[in-house]
């Protein structure tokens, strides 16, 4: 195996290329032995972080009613009363969106609770979400199918490759690349963590789902990332992506207090705003660093068995903090980035039964285990997109 001169290996652990793959496939798989089939127990789990995130929501809207009765039957609020609660109101709300995306709609569409007896269909991957149901299960500026294509294929099944369409050193070469003064490569990439559903995940998803429907129909056009209006990429991106959710979240849902005024209408724009705001800052801060930082791999070729394919997963990402369903809550349960990546279609409940065995797993094959405080792990992947690290590299596997 060639190497790069920016690849740093810690002596401690095992080489790519000296790992035991056929094993490690082995003690992989003998997990699965060990755990029961998705039962009852752990729908009410989902169905319980589905309330938690519900109450979020509810709690904030509720709170956006309780700031426009005060402004109708007072006459007005001072800014000293409103902005308080409105910035309670708007963590309130976006918690509860980010739970949607990441405690609900990412397990459901990886068909994690496929395999539970007398499941409603609504709760699983060929239901939740598809045609209309996109407006009552998870309505974003992300289109269903394309970030489950994106997503649960694209970057499940080729992390670290090439093909991983999330790989944020590559996607960012035009700023790592550029004369920017490193101090304004920081502020652009703190104004992209508050607005990159929008800005980047929306029009990526477009871009990966339009990729493969020319690879299927034997075209050699090849869609680029595109946020244009007069293009016809760029069209469906705002007709079918942007604009259902724009329009319900910050049109219709503020329409709703015009029976108090229009300064509540406008209050709870505000709000609402501030909220979409923070749930971009939220789920950036989960999401992003589970596989960017100087101490991820990158690999220069498809993987070539099961059992390199679980070496990828370990070696390419990293976990926060674990324990109570209270603080995986709060990290979308994305903080058992490992576990997920061996076994992407598993509830959300047996990340945490399994995590001890894989750590055991990693100990025996001398494997680094990555986990560590998502603050400090965002920090690291921060660094990463302006260019001040790199990603490990192995060539030529």
């Amino acid at each position: 195996m060639s190497k790069n001169p920016d690849l740093h290996v810690k002596s401690q652990y095992a080489r790519y290329e000296d790992v035991d793959k056929e094993q490690l496939e082995k003690d992989i798989d003998a997990i699965k032995e060990t755990m029961l089939a998705p039962n009852e127990e752990d729908f009410k789990h989902l169905l319980k972080l589905e309330r938690w995130g519900k109450m979020f929501t509810y709690s904030g809207y509720a709170l956006i009613l309780i700031v426009s009765l005060l402004e109708y039957f007072t006459g007005g609020i001072s800014g000293f009363v409103f902005w308080p609660l409105a910035v309670v109101a708007a963590l309130l709300i976006s918690t509860g969106n980010v739970s949607r995306w990441a405690n609900t709609t990412h397990p459901i569409l990886h068909g994690g609770y496929d395999k539970v007896p007398n499941i409603p269909e609504r709760y699983t991957k060929k239901y939740f979400a598809k045609g209309p149901r996109r407006y009552v299960d998870w309505l974003d500026w992300i289109k269903p199918q394309a970030w489950e294509y994106e997503h649960n294929i694209m970057h499940h099944y080729h992390l670290g490759e090439d093909d991983d369409p999330d790989n944020v050193e590559r996607n960012l070469q035009w700023l790592i690349q550029s004369k920017t003064p490193m101090w304004l490569r920081y502020v652009i990439v703190y104004a992209f963590a508050g607005t990159w559903k929008f800005t980047y995940y929306a029009p990526n998803t477009l871009r990966i789902i339009e990729n493969k429907k020319n690879r299927d129909q034997k075209k050699l056009e090849v869609t680029d990332f595109q946020l244009d209006p007069r293009t016809k990429n760029g069209l469906e991106l705002w007709m079918e992506y942007l604009l259902p959710y724009g329009i319900i979240k910050f049109i219709v849902f503020p329409a709703l207090f015009l029976p108090l005024g229009l300064t509540a209408v406008l209050n709870a724009l505000i709000i609402i705003l501030m909220a979409e705001f923070f749930a971009n800052l939220h789920s950036f801060l989960v999401i992003v660093p589970n596989h960017s930082a100087e101490d991820i791999y990158m690999f220069s070729e498809p993987h070539k068995s099961t059992g390199e394919f679980y070496l990828r997963q370990i070696m390419g990402s990293v976990n926060y903090n674990t324990g109570s369903d209270l603080k995986d809550f709060a990290h979308g349960f994305l903080n058992y980035q490992i576990e997920h990546h061996l076994f992407p279609n598993m509830p959300l409940s047996y990340y945490q039964k399994m995590q001890p065995i894989v750590k055991e797993i990693c100990k025996k094959h001398n494997l680094e285990y990555r986990q560590e405080s998502v603050f400090k792990r965002i920090i690291m992947s921060i660094d990463l997109m302006v260019g001040k690290t790199k990603l490990l590299r192995v060539e030529g596997v």
